[in-house]
């Protein structure tokens, strides 16, 4: 089992981006993931600056992959979309259809992103067949259904083909908008917004009238309101997953990297915080969060 670091989807300033990247650089994490994949007006690093941050983590010896835009709004952003697919050197996630036609034209080989809509094994093989070497599950799936799509006919005959891989830690993104919320909770216009989600290293909390947390705004995307933590659960992945996914935190992101390391197979579990749940996997609602006996 392997560990990866999703992109980082909150908006942070420059200098704080290259300190968490040169701690990547420096920790057990396998895998990371570079590039804007939320809101195009988040410039801070440019692609040049990912490409650079790219080649310094790879001499370090971790696999590079870079990553697209799920929502794509305008022509300047199909223009970064070719950048990113012609980039030469790394393996492409592609979180939408738009990206994989582009990599798929050039028979580049890329990585389904969780925001594309995989639920049975046809699509699966068809992904497959277009040069998808590693698929990043749907947030919503359960293991059970996981372990029942995997064993499908149609997907144990290329099983050896592709890799999968699991979002387990993080606030999982839920929705995308063409609408920016972040924006309109300080009553601004989207092409007014100041870049003020820069202010909001986590997300925006957003509570219900009975102070219940139930989503974090992200600019564009909407977040669960409480953070999604598979670490206790990992030895149920061991015939399902192949990489495990942490989405970055602005504080604590590589100290939760060891304690699931640790816990691969169940020797370090940890209690879970207040806000933590684990329902999808369990085939629960996903707010739930349930305690192993």
């Amino acid at each position: 089992m392997k560990f990866s670091l999703g992109p980082v989807l909150y908006f942070w300033p420059k200098q704080k981006m290259q300190a968490f990247y040169q701690q990547a650089a420096e920790s057990s994490v396998d895998i990371v993931y570079l590039g804007e994949a939320v809101c195009s007006k988040r410039r801070e690093l440019k692609f040049d600056d990912y490409m650079n941050i790219a080649h310094m983590l790879r001499e370090a010896g971790k696999q590079v992959c870079l990553s697209t835009m799920t929502l794509l709004e305008a022509p300047s952003e199909l223009r970064e979309l070719r950048r990113y697919c012609d980039n030469g050197d790394f393996l492409v996630e592609a979180n939408d259809v738009g990206a994989m036609s582009m990599l798929n034209e050039n028979s580049l080989p890329f990585i389904a992103g969780s925001a594309i809509s995989v639920y049975n094994h046809h699509t699966l093989r068809r992904l497959i067949n277009l040069g998808m070497q590693r698929w990043v599950l749907p947030v919503e799936l359960s293991g059970e259904w996981v372990g029942q799509l995997l064993a499908q006919n149609l997907v144990q005959e290329v099983r050896s083909c592709f890799e999968t891989e699991l979002f387990a830690f993080g606030h999982m993104p839920l929705a995308w908008s063409a609408r920016c919320f972040t924006a309109r909770s300080e009553h601004r216009h989207k092409d007014q917004c100041e870049l003020c989600c820069i202010k909001y290293p986590n997300g925006r909390i957003v509570d219900s009238q009975d102070g219940q947390r139930v989503f974090v705004l992200n600019g564009v995307q909407t977040q669960s309101g409480d953070r999604y933590n598979l670490i206790n659960q990992l030895p149920s992945m061991h015939d399902k997953v192949d990489v495990v996914r942490l989405s970055p935190q602005a504080e604590g992101t590589f100290e939760w990297l060891e304690k699931f390391r640790n816990n691969i197979h169940g020797e370090a579990p940890q209690p879970l915080e207040k806000n933590d749940c684990n329902g999808y996997w369990l085939k629960l609602a996903g707010m739930v969060q349930q305690v192993e006996a």
